[in-house]
Parts: C-alpha cells; sequence; structure tokens
C-alpha cells in the first residue's frame, strides 16, 4: 500500500479530490492511504497562525516555520511507532521536475510519503534547512501553493500501483509510458459532423491497428515533443514509421521555451 499524508492551511483544496475516480477507488481496494493534515493543528496559540510577515519588507506572508517543524515530527514518531520512515517531499520551483519515471519510483516507495504543501509568498527558509526535504517542480510556471502539485503527485503515483487501474493495459499505452506521447483514440458514432474514423479502425485488423497507433504516437511525438525523441534509441520498425512520418512532410515543434527545467 502507498501511505501518503499531506501537510497544508487549505485541507479542502486537497480532500474533495481524493474522494473522486481513481483516487477513491484505490483507497477503497486497500491500496492507497492518504490523510490530509491541517498545518493549522499544529500551532500552539488560540488563533492557529501558521503564517506571519517577512523579515526586511515586502509583499505578502511566509508559512511559520515551527508549525511545519512540529508536525514533521510528529509524522516521524507515527511512522516510527508502525516500523516505518518518511520520505518528506516539497512541490517547490526549485525542485527536480516531475517525470513518469519520478511517478513509477513513488509508486513503489514503502516509506511513508509526507508532502509538505506551501503557500502565500512561500515557506521560512529554517525548514529547509532543518529537513532537507526533496523538491519536486510539477512545471515552469506560478500557483497559488503546493496543494495542487500534491494533488499531481499522488494521482500520478497512484495509477502506476498494480491493481488500481480496471485495465493493465492503459498503462502501457498512455502517454509517456515509453517516453512517446498517446495515439488518437475514437469510439462512437462511427460520424460525428461529417467527420469519421480512420478506415483501419474499422478493419479488425489486429496487426495493422497496431502498426498506425504506432506510427500516430510517433507522429504525435515528432510535432508535439520532439525532444522526448531526440535522445531515444529507436527500434527498427519505429525508424522505418518515423522516416513515414517525416517523408509525409510532418515538421516538428520548436523547443519548448524552459521545457528542460521544472518550477511550481
Amino acid at each position: 500500500m502507498l501511505r501518503v499524508d499531506i501537510l497544508t492551511l487549505f485541507p479542502d483544496m486537497v480532500a474533495p479530490v481524493l474522494g473522486q475516480s481513481m483516487l477513491k477507488r484505490a483507497q477503497d481496494k486497500g491500496l492507497l492511504a492518504v490523510q490530509v493534515r491541517n498545518l493549522r493543528d499544529f500551532t500552539l496559540d488560540r488563533h492557529k497562525v501558521a503564517d506571519d510577515v517577512p523579515y526586511g519588507g515586502g509583499a505578502g506572508m511566509v508559512m511559520k516555520a515551527e508549525p511545519i517543524l512540529r508536525a514533521v515530527e510528529t509524522l516521524r514518531e507515527e511512522a516510527a511507532a508502525a516500523g516505518e520512515e518518511i520520505r518528506l517531499l516539497f512541490p517547490s520551483p526549485h525542485g527536480r521536475p516531475f517525470t513518469q519515471d519520478y511517478a513509477s519510483q513513488l509508486s513503489a516507495e514503502r516509506r511513508r510519503i509526507v508532502i509538505l504543501c506551501g503557500h502565500y509568498e512561500g515557506v521560512d527558509e529554517r525548514v529547509r534547512t532543518a529537513l532537507a526535504p526533496e523538491e519536486i517542480s510539477v512545471g515552469d510556471y506560478v500557483l497559488t501553493g503546493g496543494e495542487l502539485p500534491a494533488l499531481v503527485l499522488v494521482d500520478a503515483a497512484a495509477r502506476l500501483i498494480p491493481g488500481v487501474l480496471g485495465d493493465p493495459e492503459s498503462l502501457a499505452e498512455e502517454s509517456f509510458s515509453d517516453s512517446l506521447l498517446e495515439y488518437p483514440h475514437y469510439t462512437r458514432p462511427a460520424d460525428v459532423q461529417g467527420m469519421g474514423v480512420p478506415e483501419v479502425l474499422l478493419s479488425g485488423h489486429h496487426e495493422a491497428i497496431r502498426v498506425w497507433r504506432r506510427k500516430q504516437a510517433l507522429r504525435s511525438t515528432y510535432l508535439r515533443r520532439p525532444d522526448l525523441i531526440r535522445d531515444r534509441a529507436l527500434s527498427e520498425e519505429d525508424r522505418r514509421l518515423l522516416n513515414e512520418v517525416i517523408s509525409e512532410g510532418a515538421v516538428p515543434a520548436p523547443i519548448r521555451c524552459g521545457e528542460e527545467g521544472g518550477g511550481t
């Protein structure tokens, strides 16, 4: 079972999502356990103040160090009592980019994962000094807090746990499962406002469908994310299909600004 604790000032931003769709099913099956912890519960004053103005001036508020340190220490003690250790993650622009490989690693984690959600202008730097959290970025853009990235981490990892998805084949076919974007999908009806379905998908010829899907995955990746193919070792079939894509006039998109880095 994957065990996750999410530390946040805003539990209601997180809890409703955990009770829906695949995440709910994973918990119902006993394959995932997520607890949402309110950082204000770890304050000591009667007003439950967990943030304050920054030293040196400036706009916004900064999350206080003491409630966070108490919360992490409490979770460490709880984990130790259960014979476990914790792995502390901190969504942050300073972190390494979050990838499918990273999600796969998290899905197999036997330690209890603790995700600290920052908010406001940031977290008191002494949290980093004292805890040295593992910082992870979900992209080069700015979000209000770490709650949405925390959900991204949990969702991406949970779906890779054996038994969570109803059809295991869907994992192998999803985007990034083998560093390619996914091929296009179609369903009934066969005609939608004059738009049809590729004939090969109606043929019942499984090998032809497989090859078509592989070619479309290569085409989509070459057009939209050529960086994913650039350093990839292609099979003989993939090279042949990609050459067909190129000979048909496909032009790759320019490398996107910031795609080699990560921020939250």
